[in-house]
């Protein structure tokens, strides 16, 4: 079986919170692979502590990655702060003999280094179209826990757990390794906090993650972390404002002073997404589908509502707002140009990851959270059918069915983009619906 082939029977799939199935990204040609090991979100510990602790894995799958592609150079992403790691790697890449193909290049300490198209330009220079992915400038991009899988893949080694940081306003920051399909509330409990009733938990990174409706889910492959805040804590009540109540605060408040824009990383890159002017055009009501369209480049990286707008209003939500009405209409933007460059004021409005954590009132809860060995054996896991992008996996088990640690329980549909599911413990299947598979343990 060819390797593309494992990382597509394993359920390989990008395992920074997009979730696309891997094997589609490795079915190209590409000059470069990119490793995006920036972690950017503030209090994620994730990727940044994998390439310590499993540096060869991490190179072996990526490498392998890179050669499946026929890329003619495989870059590692990591921020310059992480000192430790990149001396791992780097004498990790020598022990090897890999350093003519694999090297480390060192990203800033800004956000977001770690958006696929910020990342891409950081490496190479390169700036994708807008509207656009990594591969239209010759490049491939995967996450470090996604390389990792992949190694394991190749061993026939199915993703059947995931690695995951709870951080925030808790007794115990720390970073675990779980079965898909626990019950995220028994990872919440490994804080220290049992009872959540005055706390609201943000699923993934603190900019573009947002507030659970309630923390009775289970975790899925493309989980990163969980931070835990006090319901009053300011990130808590910005992010839990609807859309209309945002309307009529930028209604009330916005004086388009562009700082949205001038601040925003895919504008600065040179595509022509404007905030502001969907601002202007949610607050006034303006009728113009045209102008509208720039919204469908927002990446939704949350930089200017929670730190570019000096009064705290919400741009990204006016662009949402438009994303959504024009999707719903069938208009799509179209690039009026295929080559971009950077802009000019670019380098003088970098913000840096420690502005982000001052701003964002998370000063005192970014501390380290260290990979803890932790037992967790949920009685219960419950694998969701959809946890990628594209079709949900099509059942191939029923209740009632004895399964396996890492057997196979859900397939791809013919013809559809998907991956795989696998069981994540060893059990009687007791719940077969098209959007769960529920195993109890034996």
């Amino acid at each position: 079986m060819s390797l593309l082939d494992m990382v597509r029977e394993a359920g390989v799939i990008g395992a920074g919170g997009a979730g696309f199935p891997t094997h589609v990204k490795l079915a190209s040609k590409s000059e470069y692979i990119l490793l995006n090991g920036a972690e950017c979100e503030p209090l994620l510990r994730v990727d940044q502590q994998l390439m310590k602790l499993f540096p060869d894995e991490v190179i072996k799958g990526f490498e392998a990655a890179g050669r499946l592609v026929s890329a003619s150079k495989a870059i590692i992403g990591i921020k310059g702060k992480h000192k430790d790691g990149i001396s791992i790697l780097r004498e990790r890449i020598k022990a090897l003999q890999v350093g003519d193909f694999v090297e480390v290049k060192e990203l800033p300490d800004v956000y977001p280094v770690g958006d696929e198209q910020v990342l891409v330009y950081e490496l190479t220079g390169r700036v994708v179209p807008e509207m656009g992915i990594p591969i239209q400038v010759g490049c491939v991009v995967v996450n470090t826990e996604t390389a990792l899988n992949i190694y394991n893949a190749s061993l026939g080694q199915s993703v059947t757990e995931k690695y995951i940081t709870v951080a925030g306003d808790i007794p115990k920051s720390l970073t675990v390794k779980v079965p898909v399909g626990t019950p995220i509330i028994d990872v919440l409990k490994l804080s220290g906090i049992e009872n959540f009733d005055d706390y609201a938990v943000i699923d993934g990174g603190p900019m573009m993650g947002p507030v659970m409706s309630n923390i009775d889910g289970y975790v899925t492959k493309k989980n990163k972390g969980f931070v835990i805040l006090k319901k009053q804590h300011s990130l808590i009540r910005k992010k839990s404002m609807n859309l209309e109540q945002a309307r009529r605060v930028n209604r009330a408040s916005c004086e388009q002073c562009r700082m949205c824009t001038d601040m925003c990383p895919r504008y600065l890159l040179g595509h022509n997404v404007q905030p502001h002017k969907m601002m202007r055009a949610l607050n006034y009501a303006l009728t113009d589908v045209e102008g509208q369209k720039v919204s469908q480049l927002c990446c939704q990286c949350n930089l200017c509502e929670l730190f570019s707008c000096p009064v705290g209003l919400y741009p990204k939500s006016a662009n949402v707002y438009f994303k959504e009405k024009l999707a719903q209409q069938n208009i799509r933007y179209k690039p009026m140009q295929s080559e971009f460059a950077s802009r000019k004021s670019r380098e003088y409005r970098l913000v840096p990851s420690k502005r982000i954590v001052a701003r964002l009132g998370l000063h005192d809860f970014d501390k380290p959270a260290l990979m803890t060995k932790v037992e967790i054996k949920p009685e219960l896991v419950r694998i969701a059918t959809r946890q990628h992008v594209g079709a949900p996996a099509v059942t191939v088990v029923s209740t009632g069915d004895h399964v396996q640690l890492g057997q196979l329980i859900g397939k791809i549909p013919e013809d559809n983009l998907g991956a795989t599911i696998h069981a994540s413990i060893s059990g009687t299947v007791v719940e077969c619906g098209n959007d769960f598979i529920t195993i109890r343990r034996d």
